[in-house]
């Protein structure tokens, strides 16, 4: 009897450790006809829009990408960095511009000019209460390995802004990573991750304070491998499943060009190790979450190799199985290429972000790292009826 008991109780265990590395998500066999890169076989959904934010202008702002979207008092905001030519180059400020429609965007305005002794990058965006927060990344140049910080400007009108201050732990201790532009609540809580030193290390983080600016713990989480102080998880945004668990997706820094999802059972305190999904990808920034009705979606290049095109969202009504997905932009000769050189220039619609406002999905993204643009899908055209 002991021995099948002891037999049983590993049975047990076993398939109990077995549930709980199962993969987060999984795509339906053969969603995306990689036989036809310009579009995938994808159909683009009824009422879909484009508008373009901001254009490159030249001699002046020919480098613009990072786009992150926020909605505040009946008004859309999107943020993003700029420079003259080069990514990341020491020339580099934070803009944003507004609009009343998502459709016609106001002249950009600097929020963070750039510094002598750091590069400044957008970090996204929150509200509570009457206050806007704007969040930027912050990279000293002395720093080694390359890494940073976040800080945090304050609107009582989405115009004029003070601080900027630094957030906090809950220990009272600055952050010590750049802050991913992607929050979201869950549980009565701000979710989102930090890029922590040394390096860029991605670990989640979570607060009850939703202001963002105090309380952020950090999630019980274990990078698969870190090379040359860089995590292979980066980058990450998350949505979450009809169970109630959340699922956090990462760029794979290691170039398997698949989405990368851990899982997380308790609200984000702690999170499995991420798995490679069946999910394609072109390892760059994406963007998760969950539209007003529940269903989860995923926004990104699933391309399967380093080309960021086309533009896709593809959904999935429990977050468990993604079984249709949309095409949002066409590649291949349906897209010019960049009209100015520069470092890290490249064809393509980069970093996608997205945001629900009124009655459409809005994705804000940089075409070609030289135009802000923002395409919206009315919400009725990805409904499963």
């Amino acid at each position: 009897m002991k021995k099948f008991l002891s037999a049983l109780g590993a049975s047990l265990c076993f398939s109990c450790s077995f549930s709980t590395v199962a993969q987060p998500f999984e795509v339906a066999p053969e969603l995306f006809d990689i036989s036809q890169p310009q579009n995938l076989g994808l159909a683009v959904p009824q009422g879909v829009e484009t508008a373009t934010v901001f254009q490159a202008e030249p001699g002046k702002s020919q480098y613009n990408h990072g786009a992150v979207l926020f909605a505040y008092n009946g008004t859309l905001y999107a943020q993003w960095q700029s420079s003259t030519r080069d990514e990341d180059a020491a020339d580099t400020r934070v803009l944003y511009a507004s609009s009343r429609d998502g459709l016609q965007w106001s002249a950009p305005v600097v929020l963070a000019p750039a510094r002598e002794d750091a590069v400044v990058t957008s970090g996204g965006w929150w509200a509570a209460g009457d206050d806007l927060y704007a969040f930027i990344n912050v990279w000293p140049n002395a720093l080694s390995p390359r890494s940073g910080y976040p800080e945090v400007f304050t609107s009582h009108n989405g115009e004029g802004w003070s601080g900027p201050v630094r957030p906090q732990f809950a220990s009272g201790e600055p952050l010590d990573g750049v802050i991913e532009q992607d929050f979201h609540t869950y549980c009565g809580r701000l979710v989102t991750a930090l890029h922590r030193q040394p390096g860029l290390r991605v670990t989640p983080i979570f607060t009850e304070d939703l202001s963002g600016l105090h309380g952020w713990k950090l999630g019980k989480f274990e990078n698969s491998s870190v090379k040359k102080h860089v995590s292979r998880e980066l980058e990450p945004s998350n949505f979450r499943r009809k169970d109630g668990s959340l699922v956090m997706v990462f760029r794979d820094q290691q170039s398997s060009f698949r989405v990368l999802a851990a899982e997380s059972k308790d609200c984000g305190s702690s999170w499995s190790q991420a798995f490679k999904t069946n999910m394609p990808d072109s390892r760059a920034k994406q963007s998760a979450g969950n539209l007003p009705n529940g269903t989860a979606y995923i926004v990104n290049n699933p391309s399967g190799s380093k080309t960021r095109e086309p533009l896709t969202i593809t959904l999935s009504d429990d977050g468990a199985l993604f079984d249709r997905a949309y095409l949002l932009r066409a590649g291949g000769d349906k897209l010019e290429g960049p009209r100015y050189t520069g470092l890290y220039k490249r064809k393509g619609f980069s970093y996608p972000k997205s945001y629900v406002w009124k009655d459409h999905l809005y994705v804000a993204y940089g075409e070609n790292k030289e135009d802000i643009v923002v395409t919206r899908i009315p919400l009725a055209s990805l409904s499963s009826d």
